[in-house]
């Protein structure tokens, strides 16, 4: 927006929607319904891939990015079998890391919701390969800076991650007071920047 020569604006739309032209290229890895190279990159020109997520990154590593960013319930379960894996073969194709996915998750509990069970894990490697969420509340927190009084921000989110990132920032930009609730005058001098 600076670069456009605005110091302020009257309001901003974020649409945080993936691409769907990157999505249906199936070269790109990021469908888990046909086998591809194991990529998920957005920006081809970066190094970081999925399959350098799923061949070097530790167990706790793993099973961290599939328990915060896919809500992946055996995450640990998954992470476990890439870990074993990975050993005797690098893992390069998706069709190996939904094998791998069927293999850890118990066939009983394998689709209880009606969805495909390699949906999270893929989910939570497309994020920790582009790193969608970091970058988000401190854009919401830069465009507040730069909004003109009485101006507009909507955010459209597509999952509860980026929900919930944006309704804290929103909140906490709403009543950013650190005082106890129970103290009966604000100390803090913290002030609302935002209303909801």
């Amino acid at each position: 927006v600076e670069d456009l020569g605005f110091d302020s604006i009257d309001g901003a739309l974020f649409d945080l929607g993936v691409s769907s032209m990157q999505l249906d290229e199936r070269e790109r890895g990021f469908a888990y319904s046909y086998d591809a190279p194991l990529d998920m990159r957005m920006d081809q020109s970066q190094s970081l891939s999925a399959r350098e997520i799923v061949n070097t990154w530790s167990e706790d590593d793993l099973t961290r990015i599939l328990r915060d960013f896919g809500e992946e319930k055996w995450a640990r379960q998954i992470a476990r079998v890439i870990c074993d894996r990975r050993k005797s073969t690098p893992i390069e194709r998706t069709a190996q890391l939904v094998s791998i996915i069927d293999a850890a998750i118990p066939k009983k509990f394998r689709q209880g919701d009606g969805s495909h069970p390699a949906r999270r894990t893929f989910q939570a490697l497309r994020i920790a390969v582009n790193d969608e969420l970091d970058p988000l509340e401190p854009a919401v927190r830069d465009l507040v800076d730069m909004l003109k009084p009485g101006g507009r921000i909507a955010i459209i989110t597509f999952h509860s991650l980026e929900d919930r990132i944006v309704k804290n920032c929103f909140r906490d930009l709403a009543d950013p007071c650190t005082c106890p609730k129970n103290m009966p005058v604000c100390v803090c001098g913290k002030k609302p920047v935002v209303k909801l």
